[in-house]
């Protein structure tokens, strides 16, 4: 398989000992990149999520009414605690093996890891549902976090690296999208350097790396992010609108972090066949950046080598979704992602 063959290919070039050729001159087969400040920021998210553990204190039960397969079934879960995916836990091994999203209530889509927060009809969302509409936009933009997680792991230290965003995930666009300032000027990637990219992604989508929600306030976001300008700009628009205006969203897969209103699938083991497709050079209000697409199939969702190229080829085209604008800051994680869905 495609993704077999890169992760190979990667591993016999973390082997090699001498100057790599022009076609990877760029990339870091280490994959160390920016070590120190994700270190940081996970000791900052960690700390965070033990505090909001404990300030949980008397544990309380919740009622949570699941419907569907294998049967309906009422629950008795911790508030606070408890999540979808511990709910799929107690049910079927089935559940817990594709569960994707949550459907809150009938009304509020919910991350698989994120704590239930009150008494609550449950429902548990799959890539083969008779309307999967918000399964593929969450798993798209988690699509779209995993790019970014691998461009800021992949160049070498010498090269100034900072994500910016990434469009509202539009499935019909045929490419998921990062935007990102990568300190080169003039840079084309080799089919080379964006076959090591896509084994980057696969090698991720093998961990099985939960995505962890978090919601913090400004102030801590801001000092995750001190690094990156474009976050610290973007920061206090996304807090502007939460319902409380104090606090933003953070997510976590491995060790990378980043903002986004979410939400995203329960785990990168439902991220199947995936390929960096191309990488363009944009211009933007906030000056020349470079946009990243891949293309990829959720975990059991077959195509034939042929079909699949095709989506390839589709998914090398420059993808049209909304470019950086320093008077708007549009990015996925300043839009409504449709939580609240409307039936």
């Amino acid at each position: 398989m495609f993704g077999k063959n890169c992760v190979n290919f990667l591993r016999r070039l973390n082997n090699i000992s001498f100057p790599l050729d022009l076609s990877t001159r760029y990339l870091s087969v280490a994959i160390q990149g920016n070590a120190d400040i994700r270190k940081e920021r996970n000791v900052l998210f960690n700390k965070e999520k033990k505090r909001q553990k404990e300030d949980i204190g008397r544990i309380e039960k919740i009622e949570v009414q699941y419907t569907g397969v294998p049967e309906d079934v009422t629950l008795m879960m911790n508030k606070g605690i408890s999540t979808p995916f511990n709910c799929a836990q107690h049910m079927s091994e089935m559940l817990i093996q594709r569960s994707a999203l949550a459907l809150v209530d009938d009304s509020t889509l919910w991350d698989m890891h994120r704590p239930l927060e009150a008494d609550c009809k449950l429902q548990l969302l799959h890539f083969k549902d008779a309307d999967p509409y918000h399964v593929n936009k969450a798993f798209w933009r988690s699509c779209c976090m995993l790019l970014g997680a691998m461009v800021e792991n992949m160049f070498k230290d010498d090269i100034e690296v900072k994500l910016h965003s990434f469009p509202p995930p539009h499935v019909k666009s045929g490419s998921f999208v990062y935007d990102v300032h990568v300190g080169l000027d003039d840079w084309l990637p080799s089919q080379d350097e964006l076959r090591i990219m896509s084994s980057h992604i696969v090698n991720l989508s093998q961990k099985e790396l939960k995505f962890e929600r978090l919601e913090v306030n400004i102030d801590l976001a801001l000092e995750m992010f001190k690094d990156n300008k474009y976050k610290t700009e973007q920061i206090p628009h996304m807090a502007s609108q939460m319902s409380q205006g104090k606090s933003v969203v953070l997510y976590r897969v491995g060790d990378h972090i980043d903002l986004s209103r979410g939400p995203m699938i329960g785990n990168t083991n439902l991220v199947g066949r995936c390929t960096v497709t191309a990488v363009h050079k944009i211009e933007t209000d906030q000056g020349l950046l470079y946009r990243f697409q891949g293309v990829a199939l959720p975990k059991g969702i077959m195509l034939n080598h042929f079909a699949y190229g095709i989506l390839e080829d589709r998914a090398r085209k420059l993808n049209p979704g909304r470019l950086p604008s320093a008077s708007s800051n549009t990015s996925d994680m300043f839009h409504p992602t449709s939580e609240a869905v409307a039936l």
